[in-house]
This record gives structure tokens, sequence and C-alpha cells, in this order.
């Protein structure tokens, strides 16, 4: 089974998690290199699709068709976003078990000083088969 795991930055994480361009350079090249090591584990495990970091919510873009079609392109977040997603994983797992354990490893990425994040992870059955009643 498929499964998408979305790594979000909560708001209320900002009081207790300096922002990422803060952090001493050290904690930050243990942070990529735990993401770095964690997708060379799903490569391994053959469980790896996809992984991939996304681009601040500053420099999003929000797209609605207008007028015939036309796009019609706003900036953004707003300021009421509360949570944003800042990357994410495709797997392949023999179980929504091992999606969860692979969730709970994730959240727990090392932030400054080392301590872990424990970041909330969003996980998602891909829906190319039926969704399993087991999540």
């Amino acid at each position: 089974m498929k499964y998408m795991i979305l790594m979000q930055f909560s708001g209320q994480m900002k009081d207790a998690v300096p922002p990422i361009d803060t952090w001493p350079v050290g904690d930050l090249q243990a942070h990529i290199q735990f993401m770095h090591d964690t997708n060379g584990k799903l490569v391994e495990s053959g469980e790896f699709v996809d992984a991939q970091g996304l681009a601040a919510p500053d420099q999003a873009k929000i797209v609605r068709a207008g007028e015939g079609g036309a796009a019609v392109v706003t900036d953004g977040p707003f300021p009421e976003t509360k949570e944003f997603l800042v990357g994410y994983w495709i797997v392949d797992c023999e179980s929504p078990e091992r999606a969860i354990d692979l969730a709970a490893h994730i959240s727990a990425a090392p932030g400054p000083g080392g301590r872990p994040l424990n970041m909330p992870i969003e996980l998602r059955q891909v829906m190319s088969d039926a969704p399993s009643e087991e999540l």
C-alpha cells in the first residue's frame, strides 16, 4: 500500500522551535542528514517512492480559474494559516502499522541542540487501491 507522509510545521511550534533559518549550522546539518539517512533507509528497504522538501509559504501562489478559465494568481500564505506543509514522502509499505512507524520516526527529526522536533505528521493512504480500514 502506498502512503503519503506529510511533514507539517505548526504555528504552535514556533514558541518551542526557532525558525530553521536561525538554527546553528551544525543543527541544520544534522537535521538535513537525518532526512538523507531516512531516505537512504527507505531506498534500501524498497519502500521509497518519492520525497521532496517544499519552498517556504511566502513563496506560494494560490491559483484559481477566473473568467474564461484564465488563471487568477494570488500570493500566499494568508495570516490565518497556522500550519503549512514543509515536505512529503511517498512510501510503499506492507502495512498501515509500518507507515505509522515511519511517520513517528520522521516526527522525531532532530532540531536545535539535537532535540527531537516531534513535528505533527499527517499520514494518508494513496488511493490507488481501496482504502484501508486499518488507519
